[in-house]
């Protein structure tokens, strides 16, 4: 971690919740405004294809317990 980088989060974990929470969600909304137009739209053409299969009752859906369990399971 660079030094600057090691400042800010020494800070920012000084913060209230509320302020932390915040600054999660601004830095996420910077990330997203410099990402890459050409991935965000396969990303957007993606994200409806899979509401699209969900909706004609096409896509297995997988209760994120039995999701969170097997990924424990696979990095013990």
């Amino acid at each position: 971690m660079s030094t600057l980088l090691d400042e800010l989060s020494k800070k920012a974990q000084t913060l209230s919740v509320e302020e932390r929470a915040q600054l999660a969600q601004e830095l996420l909304e910077s990330v997203e405004r410099d990402a890459d137009p050409d991935v965000q739209a396969a990303w957007e053409v993606e994200i409806a294809g899979r509401i699209a299969k969900y909706e004609r009752g096409e896509a297995k859906l997988i209760p994120a317990e039995e999701v969170f369990a097997a990924a424990r399971r696979l990095t013990r």
